[in-house]
């Protein structure tokens, strides 16, 4: 029993030696297939070489390479079956970087040694330990590949199947004529489907037509080396490539062709979808002013798709104020530095002015050869979603709004200009009473008559009457003809009379009569005139305290107050202040033809924050003084007047210090107790600042013990 068991374990050890044994030669009879399938490249290159003991190295030349193996001559005493390391030179294109990392670094045993060329030289075979690509330089490439090709023949199929680059040639009517397997690896197109095709057809270049390499080698009777573009698998997918063209020549100095090789850079893809999630719009340029590359960022701030902007001068798509001889490119390149900060206007895709902040640089290639420029610019519009807000701007003539002080007023204003009613506006000095009244008569049936303005607080009583009436000739004066009032002049229009509260009580009679009658005489004139006209008015003041005074007619007043709008201050609405703001930095750029941006966060910060007792006409005032010290780019406090300098608040009974940490319910109650404050205890303002229903506001003042601190403030 024993011994047939010995037997059986010796039978399958002897087994599985067998078959290890077949496995071993299988797998080195594959290798070998695959050594020999790949055809050696016969090209002279530069490495540099040691023996594996040794530490000295030693220069050689290339007969062939492959990816498995290489012949080289050199004067290396070298034996077979010794180790060596091999890597390429630096003219192969290699930085020291690659050699470190070892990616083109390999180990290999010398199988063989006979004489070289020369006396002191000897040639070896050397078999590398591990398969590699060598990143053949193009212009050995193609200096290779154009000796033959002019003597109106193709190379043999083993040296261009043999490369790792992609190779194909051209006739002079630009069909593809070879097609090597790296080119069908790469571009997804077999040789035999290639062949015959105008290659525009097959690689889809973002280069070709105008701007295409082979074109320009052959213009120029010169090699054209290590380009960098992208074409088109035939997938769809975009590949980022390098390329090399040289033309092909015959014995009649004729041009019968070119031959370009190309090899893939996934590092300019990689580069390409960086670019295209940065923020900012970045674009380059050749030396013709044609763009090479355009990112995503560019195409949103300019609404010009990149298949569009490439190929196209840079001129045509971003139609900029420098562009000429202000360009930045032009001005970089003519210095050799970058120019950088530059704030310009270019026009989108609208035909819509965009300011925006610009950076450029020259470009170059390997070799400190200029091939063009690049350029950086950056939106300086304001942001709509950061700075704005949510709220949808609403506008009704020249008056623009998201605020909800400002809701009702939009709602019944179309309403309010097609009646024929009169109107009292309200509201404090500059907060937009005279742009109300030129919407109203805008919008009006009578806005194809004239709009006319009296400003009352201007005018001394005897002068008003007659500016607002006109008088006979020889009324006052020896003048020898009529004068047209104000009245008059508004016939079949509008009267706007600005500060009525000032007039006299003797000049409200007179204007009661016109507003009841419709009827008005002239200074020095027994007959009355019928007055085809609307009238609207408007005061900062208080009518019906001037009423309780003495001071101003209560008839007059109803007469006047048929519709009554209370404009809110810019303090009750400022949602409303970017828009303003942008609103005037459009107006101003383009009066004072300046290219400012914008404001900066800071500065728009410190607006919001400001009470604005001059309300709008104030906000446009600063915003003047700021065009003043601001030469372009974005407006920064510093552009700011003095007084409107941030300073830094005093902690006061109701206000906790800002250090201090404070929960949710503190937080609220402040911030309701501080916004009452400043809406002068009127619920109604507070709760449409707070965005907060009166319920809810009269629930927190009681729940947060509010009331008596109102009375505390007030009494003070």
């Amino acid at each position: 029993m024993s011994e047939h068991t010995g037997w059986k374990c010796s039978f399958h050890c002897t087994k599985n030696a067998v078959l290890a044994n077949l496995k071993r030669r299988r797998t080195a009879l594959k290798n070998l297939a695959e050594r020999r399938n790949q055809s050696r490249m016969p090209l002279s290159l530069k490495f540099r070489l040691r023996e594996s003991s040794q530490n000295l190295s030693y220069a050689a030349e290339s007969c062939d390479i492959h990816a498995h193996g290489i012949s080289v001559l050199t004067d290396a005493p070298l034996q077979p079956n010794m180790q060596v390391e091999l890597w390429p030179e630096d003219e192969m294109g290699m930085h020291i970087k690659d050699y470190a990392e070892g990616t083109h670094y390999v180990h290999g045993d010398v199988c063989w040694a006979k004489n070289g060329r020369c006396d002191n030289k000897t040639t070896y075979g050397i078999s590398f330990k591990r398969k590699i690509d060598w990143p053949v330089p193009m212009q050995a490439l193609t200096q290779k590949l154009a000796f033959p090709l002019s003597q109106n023949d193709t190379p043999s199929q083993f040296v261009l199947d043999a490369m790792v680059d992609g190779v194909f040639s051209v006739d002079a009517d630009w069909r593809i004529t070879t097609f090597n397997k790296a080119a069908e690896e790469l571009t997804g197109w077999k040789k035999e489907d290639a062949i015959g095709l105008h290659c525009h057809e097959v690689f889809k270049s973002n280069t070709c037509g105008d701007g295409c390499v082979l074109a320009e080698s052959m213009r120029n009777l010169v090699p054209v080396e290590n380009r960098s573009v992208f074409i088109t698998h035939a997938k769809g997918n975009r590949i980022g490539a390098t390329i090399s063209a040289t033309p092909i020549i015959n014995k009649e100095n004729e041009i019968i062709g070119g031959v370009q090789v190309f090899r893939e850079a996934k590092s300019l893809l990689g580069r390409a979808v960086i670019l295209d999630n940065v923020a900012d719009g970045i674009f380059t340029v050749d030396t013709q002013w044609r763009i090479t590359s355009f990112n995503k960022a560019a195409e949103k701030i300019t609404g010009v798709s990149q298949q569009k902007a490439i190929g196209s001068y840079c001129s045509d798509i971003f139609h900029s104020s420098i562009c000429g001889k202000s360009c930045a490119i032009a001005a970089s390149i003519s210095s050799g530095q970058p120019d950088s900060n530059r704030c310009i206007q270019i026009r989108n895709a609208d035909n819509e002015q965009v300011p925006v902040s610009i950076s450029a640089a020259p470009l170059y290639d390997n070799q400190g050869n200029l091939i063009g420029g690049v350029e950086t610019f950056r939106d300086l519009r304001p942001s709509k979603t950061q700075q704005y807000g949510c709220c949808k701007q609403k506008q009704i003539g020249d008056i623009i709004s998201n605020s909800p002080a400002m809701s009702r007023i939009f709602d019944i204003l179309p309403r309010i200009a097609q009646s024929d009613s009169n109107v009292l506006i309200l509201g404090e000095s500059g907060t937009g009473k005279e742009v109300l009244a030129k919407t109203l008569h805008k919008l009006s049936d009578r806005s194809d008559g004239p709009l006319i303005t009296v400003n009352c607080a201007a005018l001394p009583d005897t002068l008003l009457e007659s500016e607002l009436f006109g008088c006979k000739a020889g009324a006052y004066t020896d003048a020898k003809s009529d004068r047209l009032g104000r009245i008059a002049a508004a016939e079949g229009g509008t009267l706007f009379l600005d500060e009525i509260g000032e007039i006299s009580l003797a000049m409200q009679v007179k204007l009661l009569r016109v507003l009841e009658t419709k009827l008005y005489e002239p200074l020095g004139s027994n007959t009355s005139i019928p007055a085809n006209i609307r009238i609207l008015a408007a005061t900062n003041g208080n009518l019906e305290e001037l009423m309780h005074k003495g001071l101003f007619r209560e008839d007059l007043f109803y007469r006047l107050n048929v519709v009554k709008i209370e404009i809110p201050t810019l303090r009750d609405r400022i949602h409303d202040i970017p828009l303003l703001l942008e609103h005037f930095i459009e107006k101003f750029n383009a009066e004072k033809n300046m290219d400012i941006g914008g404001l900066t966060d800071e500065t728009l910060r410190i607006l919001m924050q400001y009470d604005f007792p001059g309300n709008i006409r104030e906000l446009q005032n600063i915003l003047e003084y700021a065009y003043i010290l601001c030469k372009g780019g974005l407006i920064y406090p510093e552009h700011l007047p003095a007084t409107m300098k941030p300073s830094t608040p005093t902690a006061s009974a109701h206000n906790l210090p800002c250090t201090e940490p404070r929960c949710l319910e503190e937080i609220e109650k402040h911030a309701i107790f501080d916004a009452l404050k400043r809406n002068k205890w009127k619920r109604m303002r507070t709760c449409r600042e707070l965005g907060i229903s009166k319920d809810t506001l009269r629930r927190k003042i009681s729940r947060y013990e509010l009331d008596d601190k109102l009375q505390e403030e007030k009494v003070a």
